[in-house]
């Protein structure tokens, strides 16, 4: 028989940031990717603090609600721990090796570079390709994680009625979907700025590799607690009024603009520790994620101020889109969508 293949099950990727948990569901036809499904679902405040999950139960509801509202049937998903929570190391293995050979090879490696016992670890690696310049060596990512960090991030999916059947790193997801903006062509560096709620990471990529990654301790969360403060609002309603522009006129000039100048200089304060630590002293574009890049006025402040061209990221830009999905809402979303893009390109690997 062997005539009909029976495809693998869909799998949702699932980021699970500081503020909401984003879910994203692609499908493929041809080179054609389609959002099927996504959803973003706001988390309580502390459920997940620093990248660790506090409230398990609290973060499992919202995968629940939020699987709810994606309309997905979906029951495998794609998860990620947070980069600072992952140790990556590049190794040179001798190429002639079987992979059983390999594999227990860099376990024993792995003892040098991992500051845990190795019990309480879960590691993965990956061949790379030759070294260069060795045709009789390969480079070897060497990729590993607290047991309990890992643990943690499956325990909420199952919660939430998914189970995981790949946990990634956060800092490859972006990675991989850096691909889908069109940017990493040629030599060109480009500076992938993620702003988050409460950390903005810079990730520097060349080719599509990251070369640099540096976090800082700030986000959209500071304009949310200013806009509670002086209009006596609570986050939902301060967050609502954003959305839908029916704060008070004072708004723009007393409370937005100061917010976008203290972004600007964050950003230019990330690149300078890179160009102080590196052979460059400039990048030649940059690219703003995570959900504080929709706020409106900030890529033409940073390109302005910075004088380097920059743009909001979009990876769902050149996807056709399912039945269920909306697509001013979608675009609204998508630059908070770059994790959860990546771990949903996971379905096809």
């Amino acid at each position: 028989m062997g005539l009909i293949t029976k495809s693998q099950p869909p799998r949702i990727g699932v980021d699970i940031s500081s503020t909401a948990v984003k879910l994203l569901q692609l499908s493929k036809a041809g080179d054609r990717y389609r959002v099927e499904h996504y959803a973003i679902e706001p988390l309580p405040p502390n459920a997940v603090v620093d990248k660790n999950i506090v409230e398990l139960e609290a973060v499992g509801e919202a995968i629940k609600r939020a699987m709810a509202r994606s309309g997905s049937k979906a029951r495998h998903a794609i998860g990620a721990v947070a980069g600072s929570a992952a140790i990556t190391k590049l190794i040179p293995m001798p190429a002639d090796l079987t992979e059983e050979d390999l594999e227990s090879q860099v376990e024993l490696e792995a003892v040098n570079y991992i500051p845990y016992p190795i019990e309480e670890v879960s590691l993965d690696f990956e061949v790379l390709g030759p070294m260069p310049g060795n045709d009789e060596m390969v480079q070897v990512l060497l990729v590993a994680s607290r047991s309990e960090n890992v643990e943690s991030r499956a325990s909420v999916l199952e919660l939430g009625g998914l189970v995981a059947k790949v946990m990634d790193v956060e800092s490859f997801a972006i990675e991989n979907a850096f691909g889908l903006l069109g940017e990493a062509d040629g030599d060109r560096l480009v500076a992938l700025v993620d702003l988050g709620a409460t950390v903005t990471t810079l990730h520097v990529l060349r080719n599509g590799r990251t070369l640099y990654t540096r976090e800082q301790v700030f986000g959209g969360k500071q304009l949310d607690d200013e806009i509670m403060r002086r209009y006596g609002l609570n986050l939902e309603e301060a967050r609502q009024g954003k959305r839908q522009g029916t704060l008070p006129d004072t708004y723009q000039d007393e409370v937005l603009q100061p917010f976008r100048e203290a972004l600007v200089q964050q950003v230019s304060r990330l690149l300078q520790f890179f160009y102080a630590g590196s052979e460059f002293n400039r990048v030649d574009r940059i690219v703003l994620a995570g959900g504080t890049a929709a706020t409106p006025g900030v890529a033409p402040m940073v390109e302005e101020q910075l004088g380097v061209p920059t743009t909001v990221a979009n990876p769902l830009a050149h996807m056709t889109l399912g039945p269920r999905v909306q697509a001013a809402a979608l675009a609204q979303d998508a630059p908070a969508l770059m994790i959860a893009a990546g771990l949903a390109l996971r379905n096809f690997d």
